[in-house]
């Protein structure tokens, strides 16, 4: 029972790991004829990670209410580490915040009590004004708790000067709050729908490479975990895949041959007879 929970947690790291890479804080929309394309953390020239902090976390502080959080990942604490009463859906008292990607703590009865409002699986991005696609985006993180669902969401408002925030705080219901930022990662990278940039050719291409990568290493998880195959026979359909470049080679020499017409070499043997 055991070696199986360890098999699925392993192949449900690998399945998220792709989702992470391949999806979580990117956007893509047509706007005017135009394509505007954002990738929070793309590494920028003052900010190698992108939008993530570089302290493992944002945090502000509004009267008695503290927001914690990291866009695009989860928290990492080196300082600074919360102190709750209760943090069971955020790592526990012990490793409070190290379990998500949002949390708010509140003072009650004189003791701070913790919440999870986010995770990193939970994220969506949407942009914030379609009207105007290059002002910035917005990051929601949600968490579905007990008794009521809760999330943040952080604007990340188009800033070429550097970051900036977070100042403020808005709390929008009762497990919901909003806060903003302003960072150089909210500005979109603009591509012409038409002549230079890939366009939505670049963006197929971009999908068809991460479904494969997520058959790739499904796959390669299944044969290796499930069916106890190793080394470079755990790829799945090693046969098909390694047979592709002589497949390639005979589909070009066809080609030529085709062209060109049979070589001297296949050229009939018999000459005319003269009677």
């Amino acid at each position: 029972m055991g070696g199986d929970s360890i098999k699925w947690l392993c192949i449900l790291m690998i399945l998220h790991l792709v989702n992470w890479v391949c999806g979580v804080c990117e956007l893509s929309l047509m706007h005017n004829d135009n394509v505007y394309n954002y990738s929070l953390t793309s590494p920028l020239d003052k900010y190698p990670h992108g939008v993530l902090s570089e302290d493992g976390f944002y945090k502000v502080a509004v009267n008695q209410t503290v927001l914690w959080f990291q866009l695009c990942d989860g928290m990492i604490f080196n300082h600074d580490l919360p102190i709750c009463v209760d943090c069971l859906d955020c790592g526990g008292p012990s490793h409070c915040g190290l379990g998500c990607s949002a949390l708010v703590e509140k003072s009650i009865g004189g003791y701070p009590v913790c919440t999870s409002l986010g995770h990193v699986s939970s994220t969506n991005i949407t942009i914030r004004d379609k009207n105007h696609p290059n002002n910035g985006v917005i990051v929601k993180m949600t968490h579905g708790g007990p008794k009521y669902s809760c999330s943040l969401s952080v604007s990340v408002i188009c800033d070429s000067n550097g970051l900036q925030g977070p100042e403020s705080m808005e709390k929008l219901g009762t497990c919901n709050y909003a806060t903003e930022i302003r960072h150089p990662s909210g500005c979109a990278t603009i591509i012409p729908a038409e002549g230079g940039g890939w366009g939505w050719f670049g963006t197929f291409v971009t999908v068809i490479l991460c479904l494969f990568g997520i058959y790739l290493l499904a796959g390669t998880a299944y044969r290796y975990f499930f069916l106890g195959i190793h080394g470079l026979h755990a790829l799945p359909n090693l046969d098909f895949w390694g047979g592709i470049p002589h497949r390639i080679q005979n589909f070009f020499a066809s080609l030529v041959r085709r062209f060109r017409g049979p070589s001297e070499g296949h050229r009939s043997t018999y000459s005319r007879v003269n009677f």
